[in-house]
């Protein structure tokens, strides 16, 4: 039992000597727990850095549509040495844009596919009624034969029936995909009837 003994104390002593030795380096090895990411307040600190305005920084939206493209004309006609003052005629566009919201916000239009396109029944009361006949009429000489479409405008008591119809099949799919809306955005000529317009000799 004595041999027993004394080589287990010799064994366990040897143990703790090899311990007492690496000691060091257990402890540099030992894991660490990091703090957490707080998500939300690194996302609000990222988005607050890519949104924060610049100092001195000047803004560029008008605030309103139609005062936006008043605006735009007027720097046109300002920086054109040939413009004739005695002829401009802002306050003609802006009835003009009026007309333009009228039809776009406040028309009621009942479309109806036909053969190689559709008929847009257009209608409205008031001012809108007004801005109806204005408007689409005017556009329908505008668009008439572009990309081989045939477009027709008609009175009617409460508007304007609106027809527009191409013989191929494909351009008969995009009339009735456009819609009343779309087909009046067609076409480059707005922007150059607004010019005109401010230029004073062009009007619906």
């Amino acid at each position: 039992m004595p041999i027993r003994t004394n080589a287990a104390a010799i064994a366990l002593a040897s143990i703790l000597a090899a311990l007492a030795a690496g000691g060091g380096a257990v402890a540099q090895t030992a894991p660490t727990t990091a703090p957490p990411i707080d998500h939300g307040a690194h996302h609000a600190g990222h988005h607050a850095s890519m949104t924060a305005p610049a100092a001195g920084a000047v803004p560029t939206m008008p605030g309103q549509d139609a005062f936006g493209a008043i605006q735009e004309i007027v720097r046109i006609l300002d920086a054109d040495p040939a413009t004739d003052w005695s002829k401009v005629d802002i306050e003609a566009l802006r009835r003009h844009l009026v007309d333009m919201n009228e039809v776009t916000l406040n028309a009621t239009v009942l479309a109806t596919p036909v053969e190689g396109g559709a008929r847009y029944e257009v209608s409205g009361e008031g001012r809108t009624l007004e801005a109806i006949r204005r408007m689409v009429t005017a556009h329908a000489r505008e668009i008439d034969g572009m990309d081989g479409w045939s477009v027709r405008a008609e009175p009617a008591t409460t508007g304007v029936v609106l027809t527009a119809t191409a013989a191929d099949s494909g351009q008969a799919a995009r009339i009735r995909g456009l819609g009343f809306n779309g087909i009046m955005a067609r076409g480059g000529h707005h922007q150059a009837h607004h010019l005109a317009m401010a230029r004073g000799g062009f009007g619906h």
